[in-house]
């Protein structure tokens, strides 16, 4: 059963939000249990000082140990400051008010344990035939020292998944390389416009499949969030309470238009800090852009590619998938995380193996700190930020020319009898 709330319309006020989450709470059996929450980095629209506060206060009273796991996936971890700022309290020596916080050091391979391994025939079957291989599942082995995880997240349209939350949180939140690489490789291989805010994916169901093997009960906060507020609050089961908030999210966070857009101006936010985050501003624009369109990614903050798979995306650059596909045997040792990715920045387009020419769907710019050889380099155009003037693409939407001042999590989409634009079809 799910208890809870929400609206695309109303902001629910703090004092409702800490209700629903008490009420929600409150028929666990966690008195004298150890508790795990697994919560967002600071990449997500989130209010965790909020949360941890409403967490600290109505459990911290009743468990034996409530600690904080920052579901990072491949992103970097975060310093004590940093987490200070995203939980609203002070953290010292990765502790705060008598609560363990704890980085996801993805790249430790003692932080993990494999809980079991998905066969060859399920995956088959689960990716429509699209993957056929084993799987292990290796999760970090925080989970194992707790009796009870509690994951507590927000939900919007997602491009390797379809929306983000619930499940998630475990894999790949908490997961080891490779079911990281099969996850987002099979994203790739549906295509992050199709899949980006398409309910229940393939991808969603491997992820949960893989959730199946963690032998501890598992609880959900889910939210819906805007930049004004909470829209919604839902707690259950992590399926339940993701299929409540996901139903919510698509009717909160996705923008249908009857026209495609030939330019759009993605502005990011300074919580993304390297292209690897700000690429949201790629995925939630390309479905609503004309075919031989703009995207224009402006972050003149952010002056790296990746700072975990930098070096990675510098050698096999930003592709289309059907040319990574068409020369498999020269990219193939590469991690199917980091090649998913560079078809997701990309975006949709064409590869002619007889010719060796690449024609991309749309144009994919940075106006960044990233300077113009690096973006030629790797397969990005460029455009000096200090020459974009926001203001003179503002409304201007009659004309083609999208503005979206702060990009990431709203998604635009065309209406399904628009023409032009990309298609969706999971």
């Amino acid at each position: 059963m799910v208890i809870g709330a929400g609206s695309c319309d109303r902001r629910l006020p703090d004092e409702e939000v800490r209700r629903l989450v008490v009420d929600g709470l409150a028929g666990l059996p966690l008195d004298g249990r150890r508790v795990l929450a697994l919560i967002p980095d600071g990449t997500r629209t989130m209010p965790m000082p909020l949360l941890f506060d409403i967490l600290s206060a109505s459990l911290g009273p009743r468990a034996a140990a409530l600690d904080f796991l920052v579901a990072l996936g491949t992103h970097q971890p975060m310093s004590d400051a940093q987490l200070g700022r995203l939980l609203g309290r002070p953290v010292t020596a990765g502790s705060s008010h008598g609560h363990r916080i704890f980085n996801h050091r993805w790249d430790l391979p003692e932080t993990f344990v494999t809980l079991g391994v998905i066969p060859a025939r399920e995956i088959a079957e689960l990716s429509g035939g699209r993957l056929e291989r084993d799987v292990p599942v290796t999760l970090n082995r925080l989970l194992l020292d707790y009796d009870h995880l509690l994951i507590c997240g927000p939900v919007f349209p997602h491009e390797v998944v379809g929306f983000s939350g619930g499940n998630k949180y475990l894999v790949p939140g908490v997961a080891g390389r490779e079911i990281i690489d099969v996850t987002h490789w099979l994203g790739a291989l549906l295509t992050s416009s199709a899949v980006i805010g398409a309910g229940y994916t393939p991808v969603r169901a491997v992820i949960d499949r893989a959730a199946s093997f963690v032998k501890r009960p598992v609880t959900c906060i889910s939210l819906v969030v805007t930049h004004a507020g909470v829209n919604g609050v839902f707690t259950g089961d992590p399926h339940e309470s993701w299929e409540a908030a996901s139903a919510l999210s698509a009717r909160t966070h996705i923008t249908w238009v009857d026209r495609p857009f030939a330019r759009a101006l993605s502005v990011m936010p300074e919580m993304y800090d390297d292209l690897w985050t700000a690429a949201k501003g790629m995925y939630k624009l390309e479905p609503a852009v004309a075919d031989g369109g703009e995207v224009v990614i402006f972050a003149p903050h952010i002056t790296e590619v990746s700072y975990t798979h930098g070096r990675l995306i510098d050698e096999i650059g930003y592709h289309c998938l059907d040319y990574f596909l068409g020369q498999w045997d020269r990219f193939s040792r590469y991690p199917g995380g980091v090649i998913a990715h560079a078809t997701h920045v990309k975006g949709l387009g064409r590869y002619d193996a007889a010719t060796g020419i690449e024609t991309p769907r749309i144009q994919v710019t940075l106006a960044t700190g990233i300077p113009e050889e690096r973006c030629r380099r790797i397969n990005l155009g460029y455009l000096d930020p200090a020459a974009v003037d926001i203001g003179a693409w503002a409304g201007r939407e009659a004309e083609g020319v999208l503005l979206v001042p702060r990009a990431g999590e709203m998604l635009y989409r065309l209406s399904e009898a628009a023409p032009g634009g990309a298609t969706r079809a999971v």
